[in-house]
């Protein structure tokens, strides 16, 4: 970790925004920091003035720590917001949704069809008897009926639990299972690199393993049957599936004939919203719960400051609806505040490597929101793709999901943002609901590497092992300029990030497990919320992040426990015990790496290590997929029986090895990093 300091903190560019963005940016005043931080219950008083509430809250913040409650006894529905405000009113005919699938297959809802649609699909859910409060897990692909979808339910105040296309059936079995879902919402398939996905198919094996809550499946026809074509291109053989006549109900038989007229749920401000499944460090996920004034108060007013979002804006976020990025900003934040949104359904190398500047080129996009996994390997792939492409449209760019080492960020702001397009960096997770650490365009001076600073009415501050905050003294040695007396080299803090004040869009707890949510957040520190991430501030108070600090490792930009993956590999009848951590990887940010002792009685051969990798990928889904298994005899252990991850990390990427005094045989670290560089060579 101290390498990755160094680098970022020797970072010493500064880009300043232009005095043409300045001037038209939505938020251009940096007093609002002050002024936010001297009263931060005003502040978002105003924010969620700006939704359409049916009843005004009574009080504005009940906070007995861990649990929050925000805009107490006001009464409103996000669905309404995101959408009937706009159909209603003079954005009627503007596009809410321009999608666009990997077949090439393009289609335009404008917000009044939108409304339609949206009103259709929940009139469905009430008539297969889903009521308010009641769960709905959808699993579908990056379509516009997932948005719908995760809209009807907001309208009809079910809570929807979005699981990703790309999980397996065994991930799917443990989210339904542990929301209790009453529906799930899928479709036959999706597209992938010219290949089906078959999601009712994993969606059958998933409910064979056993899910008694669930009542029906309500299956969307996205690819039809093999030999069906979509924008003349043919749909390859998948696994279609089965049909029970009773359980499965089609899509065009019994949502299309629906009255467009549902009126929406008045919600209580604290009524539960969705629920989103994130990894643990235990290898159970958790069912991360946000309510719905709270929530959709951060959404609406980190997208309009820190995307500078304005009317005629088209916005592409390229996360998946799976993931918490496309709930805040595919679905409630953009249309919340009722902007144009591109979807995509597949691969971005799809048919060609230029397909993402194609995308944004066609569809006008003016802000681009992705990761630095994306960037990265865009930029392996060659500035000549997005070179190919005008890209003029685009006025602001953004990076979620994980650091962005300044290289990336360099080569996004030259190729993509032309030196002109400021960049977002933002700092934010599950939990939180919204971007909580980010510059803001118009008054943010940006360094390569960093998120800068705290959104307004975020408090933000760095701890040390103790709990001291760490922040204060150090300003205020800055201020005085102490560092210079020790050659000029800048100065900087390092330790655990952490919030000290309750916010809006904060996580109400884990669904069913209010002991996890004290003991995973509120344990660390006394007073404050720990997110599990390291930081470093430099001498303007910006922040670096520094990743995670506990066994969950960020695999393009996704949470990944380690205990899932051993638990996925121990599952294969061959081995006997597994470690698993995450070694740093130029494009994905962290690379999984797994340790195997197989079982005596087992015979190697030659495809093995294929074989576990394959058998990860279908226990937890591809993302999961190690990029190297290691047969070993041993694991380096403590003389107390734990496995020594941070030595597993020193072997996998090349460093010189810790302290090896607590092993039980300090031989075997030795013996492994041998055979590690042996593989490597």
């Amino acid at each position: 970790m101290s390498d990755t300091i160094s680098t970022l903190l020797d970072e010493n560019r500064v880009f300043p925004p232009t005095e043409a963005f300045s001037a038209a940016a939505n938020m251009s005043n940096p007093d609002i920091y002050d002024h936010a931080a001297s009263d931060p219950e005003s502040f978002w008083e105003g924010w969620a003035g700006a939704l359409h509430w049916y009843k005004k809250w009574d009080s504005v913040l009940e906070w007995n720590r861990p649990y929050a409650k925000w805009f107490l006894g006001g009464k409103l529905n996000a669905c309404y917001n995101c959408v009937d405000r706009h159909a209603l009113g003079p954005r009627a005919v503007k596009r809410a949704i321009i999608f666009e699938g990997e077949p090439g297959d393009i289609r335009e809802i404008s917000y009044m069809e939108l409304l339609d649609e949206v009103s259709k699909i929940a009139n469905g859910l009430l008539n297969l008897g889903i009521r308010k409060g009641d769960r709905v897990c959808i699993y579908m692909p990056m379509i516009p009926e997932l948005a719908m979808t995760m809209l009807a339910c907001a309208r009809i105040g079910a809570v929807h639990s979005v699981v990703f296309g790309g999980f397996s059936a065994d991930s799917l079995h443990e989210r339904i299972n542990d929301a209790q879902a009453k529906l799930v919402v899928t479709a036959d398939g999706g597209w992938r690199r010219g290949h089906i996905v078959p999601l009712k198919a994993t969606v059958d094996e998933a409910l064979d393993m056993g899910c008694p809550s669930v009542e029906h499946v309500l299956m969307y026809r996205r690819v039809g049957l093999p030999g069906n074509t979509i924008n003349k291109i043919p749909v390859p053989d998948y696994n279609v599936g089965k049909w029970e006549p009773i359980r499965d109900i089609d899509w065009n038989e019994h949502i299309l004939p629906l009255s467009t007229d549902c009126p929406c749920e008045e919600m209580d401000s604290e009524d539960m919203m969705f629920i989103l499944y994130t990894s643990g460090s235990t290898g159970k996920p958790k069912g991360i719960v946000h309510t719905t004034g709270g929530y959709m108060t951060g959404v609406l007013a980190t997208t309009r400051w820190v995307f500078d979002l304005k009317e005629e804006d088209v916005f592409f976020c390229t996360a998946d609806c799976g993931w918490i990025t496309g709930h805040s900003y595919v679905v409630y934040g953009p249309m919340a505040n009722g902007a144009t949104v591109v979807m995509y359904e597949g691969a971005l190398d799809m048919p060609q490597k230029d397909r993402l500047w194609r995308i944004i080129d066609r569809h006008r996009a003016t802000i681009l929101y992705t990761a630095p996994t994306a960037i990265r390997t865009f930029m392996k792939w060659g500035a000549e793709w997005p070179k190919k492409c005008r890209l003029d449209s685009l006025r602001l760019l953004g990076s979620v999901g994980e650091p962005i080492n300044p290289e990336a960020w360099i080569w996004y702001h030259e190729h993509i943002g032309k030196e002109v397009c400021p960049i977002v960096d933002t700092w934010w997770q599950t939990e939180t609901g919204a971007i909580m650490i980010t510059p803001l365009p118009g008054i943010t001076k940006t360094k390569p590497g960093s998120a800068t600073r705290p959104f307004p009415g975020i408090s933000a501050t760095i701890l040390d092992e103790q709990g001291r905050d760490l922040m204060p003294q150090h300003l205020m040695d800055v201020k005085e300029a102490k560092w210079l007396h020790s050659g000029g080299k800048r100065p900087s803090i390092g330790g655990y990030l952490a919030i000290t004040r309750p916010w809006p869009s904060m996580t109400r707890g884990i669904y069913g497990d209010p002991e996890r949510f004290v003991n995973t957040y509120w344990t660390r520190f006394k007073d404050a919320y720990f997110p599990g991430d390291g930081a470093k501030a430099d001498e303007d108070g910006y922040f670096w992040l520094l990743g995670r600090v506990d066994d969950v490792m960020l695999v393009s930009g996704h949470n990944i426990s380690t205990m899932e993956v051993e638990s996925a590999l121990v599952d294969h009848p061959a081995v006997a015990e597994a470690a698993v951590i995450g070694k740093k990887h130029e494009v994905k940010g962290q690379a999984i790496s797994a340790f195997v002792i197989i079982r005596a009685q087992f015979k190697q051969h030659d495809g093995l290590i294929e074989e576990l990798k394959a058998h990860v990928a279908k226990k937890i889904g591809a993302l999961a997929r190690p990029d190297d298994v290691i047969i070993t005899a041993e694991l380096p252990k403590t003389r107390s029986g734990k496995i020594m991850r941070r030595l597993l990390r020193d072997v996998a990427e090349g460093r010189a090895l810790g302290d090896t005094t607590t092993l039980a045989d300090p031989a075997v670290v030795s013996a492994l990093r041998d055979k590690y560089e042996s593989m490597e060579g």
